[in-house]
């Protein structure tokens, strides 16, 4: 079976709910198993598209001419101006700019290379401006790195904000993928050296909030900077986050947001990854001469940063269309982060356990495998995570359990080989779940990128099931060869044809990653 297009395929289709003990539900194969997992990726997706969700936060009374943000309220009057930066910020701009029609004067915004083509490609509409439109667009950012083209459109931002005055409103627009479409190094620093340091770091296994601290500190935008720089007009952004925990300093590198972090920040940062030796002499320069206080005002008085999109949103869509599919569904964790092995391993004991309490007495489920969950569970360091409530739910279920995460896992690089942290957490999630039987259960797990692209390939994602590891070796497959290379993505292809891959095409938004566990006793 080929891989499933999601969307736009599947866009607007409905669900099909699980007929739990039925026998269409007790003959359904894994791979219908696998439709239902596909079909639930797309309605998390559509949840945090940016139309809605920008229609949801703004609005203009035709009557009074007045923007209303929330519960807040800005006057138009030829005044208005508009920059972004994101892989949802074409679809973001695309609805602002049907709101807001002629109050809007000029816009300039950042958005990922070949995004407009894909769209148009896809019948999305929606996600694309007016013929005649009043926003500049420019595409970069290849693979999610900073670039030339990116590093034009930051400038012509820049351009754009240091020309307003006190009587002007700049609408920002922000989301996922935002730093790297907005590339401004301070001189002497080049972009070529600024982003060989961010490649060694998430080499490395950088957090998205140090790589964060680190291109905040060597940044003209970043850290407060547009802002600064688009003092003294009211700013306004609308921010659809992809970090956990939803910091509106560290989405994008907080343009909007006054730097907290210092150069010492900086220096702690590098020295724990061994770089600190290793760096350039303008990056040296930079940091030699920064103040040890945040560049720019200590607070950004003429800013409202609104939050409009997240990851958690997506999740309690997911929750509600799992349930109309016949599951018992519940939200672990929205910040599902930490090493993706560690990640893996936390799955695999889950599904477990989760297994055990399902078709088993409870005395007859292994407590070590509990202890051992329950100490992972802690040492990830998950603030949000609903562990006892999900396991407590699972023990009360009376048929098939969907449980539901999302976050941003960080891979460490060993190999040369291609792939994305959801195709690597999926397989790895495959082969531990294959090491011994799991009992009566069908058991599968799906991890998927919302933006539709996972790592610099043209999937968002994969899905697996226990049989992985064995099905793949009468295919001549060595899954631990693959994983030591770092190369899920070509796993995924040669294995049973590509069947296990998440095609989804750019997607046109972006809140991290979701994870689905299913659990579904024979």
């Amino acid at each position: 079976m080929a891989a499933l297009q999601v969307l736009p395929r599947l866009a607007g289709a409905p669900l099909r709910p699980l007929l739990w003990g039925g026998p269409g539900a007790r003959l359904a194969s894994g791979m219908a198993l696998a439709e239902q997992a596909r079909q639930l990726f797309e309605s998390t997706v559509r949840a945090v598209l940016p139309g809605p969700m920008m229609h949801r936060a703004l609005s203009v009374d035709p009557g009074t001419g007045q923007l209303k943000v929330r519960d807040r309220s800005f006057q138009l009057r030829q005044n208005l101006y508009l920059v972004g930066f994101g892989k949802a910020v074409l679809g973001m701009a695309a609805a602002a700019e049907e709101l807001l029609d002629q109050h809007l004067v000029q816009g300039v915004i950042s958005v990922p290379k070949g995004i407009r083509a894909a769209m148009e490609c896809t019948g999305k509409q929606e996600m694309l401006l007016k013929p005649h439109s009043r926003v500049q667009v420019f595409e970069g950012a290849e693979d999610n790195l900073p670039d030339r083209d990116a590093l034009r459109a930051a400038l012509a931002i820049r351009q754009l904000a240091e020309g307003l005055t006190a009587d002007d409103l700049l609408l920002v627009l922000i989301s996922g993928g935002g730093s790297a479409l907005l590339p401004a190094p301070i001189p002497p620093v080049t972009l070529e050296e600024k982003q060989t340091l961010t490649k060694l770091l998430a080499a490395r296994g950088a957090t998205i909030q140090e790589l964060n601290t680190i291109r905040k500190a060597l940044s003209q935008l970043k850290g407060g900077g547009l802002a600064q720089a688009a003092y003294p007009a009211q700013v306004v952004s609308l921010i659809l986050s992809d970090v956990v925990g939803d910091p509106v300093e560290v989405i994008a590198s907080g343009p909007t947001v006054a730097s907290v972090h210092n150069v010492q920040d900086c220096l702690h940062i590098l020295n724990r990854y061994g770089l600190r030796a290793a760096l350039p002499r303008s990056v040296k320069t930079v940091l030699a001469r920064a103040d040890s206080d945040p560049r720019g005002p200590h607070t950004c008085g003429h800013v409202l940063n609104v939050i409009i999109g997240s990851n958690a949103l997506a999740l309690a869509e997911a929750q509600r269309q799992a349930e109309a599919l016949g599951y018992r569904a519940v939200v672990l964790s929205a910040a599902m982060q930490g090493d993706v092995k560690s990640v893996a391993h936390f799955y695999e004991l889950l599904a477990r356990v989760a297994a055990a309490r399902l078709t088993l007495p409870r005395d007859g489920a292994s407590v070590e495998e509990d202890e051992q969950l329950q100490e992972l569970a802690a040492e990830l360091q998950l603030p949000d995570l609903q562990l006892k409530e999900a396991l407590e739910a699972v023990a009360g279920a009376k048929g098939p359990v969907c449980l539901l995460a999302g976050g941003e896992p960080t891979v460490q690089l060993q190999g040369s080989g291609k792939g994305g942290r959801n195709q690597e957490l999926a397989l790895r999630v495959g082969a531990e779940l294959g090491r011994r039987p799991l009992g009566p259960i069908d058991v599968l797990f799906l991890s998927g990128g919302t933006d539709g692209k996972d790592g610099p390939t043209e999937v968002a994602g994969a899905w697996v099931m226990p049989e992985l590891a064995n099905q793949a070796t009468t295919e001549g497959l060595d899954v631990a060869t693959f994983l030591a290379h770092n190369d899920s993505h070509t796993f995924f292809r040669r294995f049973q044809g590509g069947a296990h891959l998440l095609y989804t095409g750019l997607t046109g938004t972006n809140v991290m990653d979701a994870h689905f566990l299913f659990l579904r006793p024979r």
